[in-house]
Parts: C-alpha cells; structure tokens; sequence
C-alpha cells in the first residue's frame, strides 16, 4: 500500500477526474452544449409561435410570460426566432465543417502520404485561398453564385479546405515514417489502407480540436454574412441577421440584442469547454 505524501497529494488533487479536481470544462461544457442541442432539436419540430407571426400590438415588449424573451420590431417572438435561427447557424455550421472537412482530410491524407507533383499543386493552391481574406473571399464569390443559405454554405465549406487539409498533412508526414506504417507496408498493405486504416485514426487527438475550432469559426462566419445581409434570407430566422436589425434598437429594446449575441456565444462556448474537457479527460 502507497503511502502518498503531502505534496503527491496535492498534485494528485489538482488532477482533472479526482474529488478536489474535478473536470469543470467537461461539466460546464455538456450542460451549455445540451441546454442549445435541446433548443436546436425542439426548435426544429416546435416553437411557442410562428416565426414569421407579426402583431404591430405586441412590438418591443420586455421578457413577460407570454414572451419569455421578448418581442422584436414587428411584434414577433424572440425566444421562437432564436429557436429557429439557432437551429438554421448550426446546420449551416455543420455542414461547412462536413464539406470542408471531408474533402480536406482526404487532400491532406494522400499529398502528405505520396507527396510529389501533386502535393506541390494542391498546397500552392490552398496558400493562394488563404492568401486572401476568408470574408473578402467568400463576399466575392457570393457576388458570382448568388446569396443564399445553400450557396453561402458551400461557399465557407469549400473556404475552410485549405485549413483542415494542411494540418492534416503535417500530421500525416509525421505519422507515415513510424515504425507501425513501416510494418503495415511489410505485411502488405495498400497505400489506402495505410492511409485510412492505420494513419488517419492516429490523427484523432489532432483532428478533434481542428474540427471544433473549425465549426466554431464556421459559425461565426455564417453569423458574419448573415449580419452583413448576404447570408440566410428573409423570411427564414439568422442569429447574424437578428443582431444587426437590433443594433437600431439598442436603446429602446436591449434584449433584442443581448439574447440573440447570448445564443451565439452559448453555442460557441459550449461546444469549446466540452472539446477541453474531453481532451483533459483523455490526457488524466
């Protein structure tokens, strides 16, 4: 039996898991992240109004019972329009993140495991993506495609490719000259199997935080273009679109702007602390 002593116990106790160390980003994290995915999921099959329900006689009300959050300016209800605008921010986040992340992981995969020709191409042409200014870019590209909330999703999921695929392939140049990828080509693996079978689940302690961050930014870029009027259109709910027209009414209805910004910050902060969490959690 160990006997610990007073400053093993210490550092024992600041050990995410233990009683006194107890892993707050994984607590705080599944609660914010639960408390929007359960907004998102109900949202999507109800809300306590319509979201396009206007009443020129229930404009700018304060949070009441009948309005736990509050009217707008045409007397629509917040907390309905929050419902639905997050749900609308996190499927188009979700899919940026699927488009981008799908194809960039499997650029990233074959140019850092063959490399040549190919690599030298593709690299240079995600250096010259990220050469620009991703909102600059993507307001071009919208200008030639048209807005919309299908076109400004594929257009930020083909934006964030460059950034998933390069931290992919340094990390798949690294893995490729360990000793287990030399033995799989021994036994007489295929180069794909390599890649896909013992190689990419080896960059998942990599690819998880990535991932975060990129969806994280993924929502913020949607609530960006939304904001500037060039994202999701009326009549559909946009938390980017419900923070700009607030800012007129800041003086006059200041919850108009604080829970829409509220939802956003929620959604972003939740899905960080529980990444961290998982990753302390991993590491104890």
């Amino acid at each position: 039996m160990h006997i610990f002593t007073l400053k093993e116990r210490k550092e024992r106790a600041k050990e995410p898991g233990t009683a006194a160390g107890r892993n707050y980003f994984l607590l705080w994290g599944t609660v914010i992240s639960g408390l929007m995915a359960a907004l998102i999921l109900v949202g999507y099959v109800w809300t306590p109004y319509g979201t396009t329900e206007m009443s020129g006689r229930e404009k700018f009300l304060s949070p009441c019972l009948a309005h736990p959050l509050g009217t707008d300016n045409f007397g629509r209800d917040l907390l309905s329009r929050i419902m639905e605008g997050a749900g609308s921010t996190f499927l188009i986040a979700l899919c940026v993140v699927l488009i981008g992340g799908i194809i960039g992981i499997i650029i990233g995969c074959l140019t850092g495991y063959f490399g040549g020709a190919a690599d030298l191409i593709l690299m240079r042409v995600c250096d010259a993506i990220t050469a620009f200014p991703s909102i600059l870019l993507a307001l071009v590209l919208i200008g030639v495609v048209g807005m919309g909330k299908y076109q400004i999703t594929i257009i930020l999921g083909i934006l964030f490719i460059p950034g998933f695929s390069r931290v992919v392939r340094g990390e798949v140049v690294k893995q490729k000259s360990l000793n287990y990828v030399a033995s799989a080509r021994l036994m007489g693996a295929s180069h794909l199997r390599i890649i896909f079978r013992h190689i990419l689940p080896n960059t998942v302690q990599v690819l998880l935080p990535i991932l975060t961050i990129g969806f994280n930014n993924a929502v913020l870029a949607e609530a960006s273009m939304s904001y500037m009027g060039v994202g999701v259109l009326p009549p559909d709910a946009s938390l980017g679109r419900m923070l700009s027209e607030s800012q007129t009414y800041l003086a006059t209805a200041p919850w108009y702007a604080l829970f829409t910004g509220l939802a956003i910050v929620l959604m972003i902060l939740g899905l960080s602390l529980l990444t961290e969490g998982l990753q302390q959690r991993r590491r104890a």
